[in-house]
């Protein structure tokens, strides 16, 4: 599968390490990935323990490809053990999160001593540093998907994570990840109490060309799945832009008012291809059956759990933390702020084929 056409996540829904329960339970609610977090949500004294539940987790994982974990900075022994445990477990996760990264180098680095041990993972990369932002360009042809660290990146910067404050990295991230076919995710929203905060973010990442959204909290999803996940009315409305195109000749026609000519038919396409390789790799099971053209995305959490639950400790066993809403909790992202969600402004193999690792050009000459 083209770049074009790489199956895209559209909701991403942060997990910590901290019980093997938490991290199962995540997995009724309904993300395109389910991140296993071994970063910030984690304490270090707790790692160790940590990387035991995400092996365990990973034996459990409904679907391995579409499960990811987020790994320490390379250059500390916290990556180099997440990395063994990775290596040596039965079963891999399709997505590896990288954390702290500054150069593409890096993931090269990363890319290089997975393989070594037979593991082909999708490498994303969390876009929070200033020299990372520098070499986004090069970052994003070296991954498969980048996503914005927003908490560590404005604490840098000595900044608030206000959208003015990121607005440049956020655009700077959208042209480089269109340039090479690269996943771009945004950063989580870490005002749990105020969903038109999130409401509006969602919004305005859409519109820069962002392809997904992290969750830090289960009751997140339904709106970033409802505002970015393909919409059967747009993909509609893709194919008529496609049809009207292709009768024209490859010139100018008339659709419903508007005209429509070749880079219009461009998009179009690309929104047809990338809606089906989406609904072919992260379509709940019904959906999938019925197919892209005849099921709506489904934008409510799988399973019987119900995150909009207005009393938060009926979906989150660590509710009762005083530290459990706190986005300050951690570094990269909220702590432990529900059963689901954790440490993301932020994982591992076996990857379905069209949602493979993505070949650069000068990786395909060598």
């Amino acid at each position: 599968m083209t770049d074009a056409t790489r199956a895209l996540p559209r909701s991403i829904l942060y997990t910590p390490a901290l019980s093997l329960d938490r991290v199962v339970k995540a997995w009724s609610y309904d993300a395109d990935v389910h991140l296993i977090d071994l970063e910030d949500a984690v304490p270090p004294p707790g790692r160790p323990a940590a990387r035991e539940v995400c092996r365990r987790a990973l034996g459990k994982a409904p679907v391995p490809a579409n499960t990811a974990v987020r790994i320490n900075p390379l250059g500390t022994l916290d990556a180099v053990r997440d990395l063994l445990m990775l290596a040596e477990s039965p079963v891999r996760p399709g997505i590896v999160v990288m954390t702290m990264v500054d150069s593409s180098v890096e993931v090269r680095l990363l890319r290089d001593t997975l393989a070594t041990a037979g593991a082909h993972p999708e490498i994303y990369v969390t876009l929070e540093t200033p020299a990372g932002v520098r070499a986004v360009d090069g970052i994003a042809e070296a991954a498969d998907g980048l996503i914005l660290g927003s908490a560590d990146l404005a604490a840098t910067l000595g900044v608030e994570i206000t959208w003015a404050g990121l607005l440049a990295v956020r655009q700077a991230m959208a042209l480089a990840c269109a340039r090479y076919g690269t996943a771009c995710v945004d950063t989580a929203n870490f005002r749990l109490d105020a969903p038109e905060v999130l409401a509006e973010e969602i919004e305005r990442v859409r519109e820069l060309g962002f392809h997904g959204k992290v969750a830090v909290h289960p009751s997140e999803l339904a709106a970033i799945n409802r505002a970015l996940r393909p919409d059967m009315a747009e993909l509609r409305r893709a194919r008529r832009v496609t049809e009207a195109v292709r009768a024209a000749d490859g010139g100018v026609a008339l659709l419903d008012g508007a005209m429509v000519g070749p880079p219009f038919a461009r998009r179009a396409r690309m929104t047809v291809e990338r809606g089906d390789a989406w609904h072919a790799r992260f379509a709940p099971t019904g959906a999938r059956t019925a197919g892209p053209r005849a099921a709506a995305p489904e934008t409510v959490p799988r399973g019987t759990a119900d995150p909009g639950a207005t009393d938060p400790g009926a979906t989150d066993p660590g509710a009762t933390d005083p530290g459990a809403t706190d986005p300050g909790a951690t570094d990269t992202g909220p702590g432990h702020v529900g059963a689901a969600g954790a440490g993301a402004a932020g994982a591992g193999t076996g990857a379905a084929g069209s949602a493979g690792p993505r070949v650069s050009d000068s990786e395909a000459a060598r």
